[in-house]
């Protein structure tokens, strides 16, 4: 039985991920963390020691708490799932320098289907060296961060098969393309759970792979996939290229 920490319990992909753990056969539901926890919720507000014994955390809260989750993991050789994003630079590092020391799960999209994509992207991508790609990714009108996460994380997959390629967001003006751009635009718009869409385009011929979320559960599937994937694992740094 795995013993799931949650974090970000109080928030809706907390709840989401709360209600899938205790439907999940192999896992049960060790605490919930939260820092808007009510009282008598039976979630605790922080990261403390009266916390339960636990097999792992997942976290969904804000990238900003970062470091009090890696802290606690640490100080219990907890593996971590982070499946937050927005994470700065100071951040990026303090993830990298915990898995060093625990094994830790991180990326920017947490659905298997996006990883599956990614994967298409680069091989699409390097059958078709000399192609213009354009990424476009679709999300509702409250989301903050642009580009995605995801959408920067199918750009930097593609730029790694790309010697020499560039990202640029957005074109306005006189901005005729260069053949070693990738472009990323984002769309925000109505209640849009997620869609990442590449475009790859040849003088004869366009490839276009798209994947569209349809339901928020679907990260916490991933979620969970990654918690069973990271069960014994030594530390160091992992993400769903590797569950793929």
């Amino acid at each position: 039985m795995i013993k799931v920490i949650v974090s970000g319990a109080a928030g809706h992909m907390g709840k989401i991920l709360v209600d899938k753990v205790n439907a999940a056969e192999d896992m049960e539901l060790a605490a919930g963390v939260d820092v808007f926890a009510q009282d008598g919720s039976g979630i605790f507000s922080g990261f403390s020691d009266d916390i339960p014994p636990a097999d792992v955390i997942i976290d969904f809260s804000h990238h900003s708490l970062v470091g009090g989750i890696l802290e606690f993991a640490r100080k219990r050789a907890l593996p971590v799932i982070i499946a937050t994003t927005g994470h700065d630079a100071a951040e990026l590092a303090q993830i990298e320098a915990a898995s060093a020391d625990i094994p830790v799960f991180f990326s920017s999209n947490m659905s298997l289907g996006v990883a599956l994509l990614v994967e298409l992207a680069k091989k699409t991508a390097a059958a078709f060296p000399d192609a213009d790609i354009e990424i476009v990714e679709v999300h509702h009108n409250r989301k903050i961060d642009a580009p995605s996460g995801t959408a920067k994380m199918i750009a930097d997959a593609v730029c790694g098969v790309r010697e020499g390629s560039r990202i640029v967001c957005g074109r306005e003006g006189m901005s005729k393309r260069e053949p070693d751009e990738i472009g990323m635009h984002s769309l925000r718009m109505g209640n849009v759970v997620g869609i990442h869409e590449v475009l790859v385009s040849t003088n004869t011929q366009t490839i276009t792979l798209k994947h569209e979320a349809h339901d928020r559960g679907l990260f916490a599937d991933g979620s969970i996939s990654a918690a069973r994937f990271i069960a014994g694992k030594p530390a160091g740094m992992y993400n769903m290229q590797d569950l793929v």
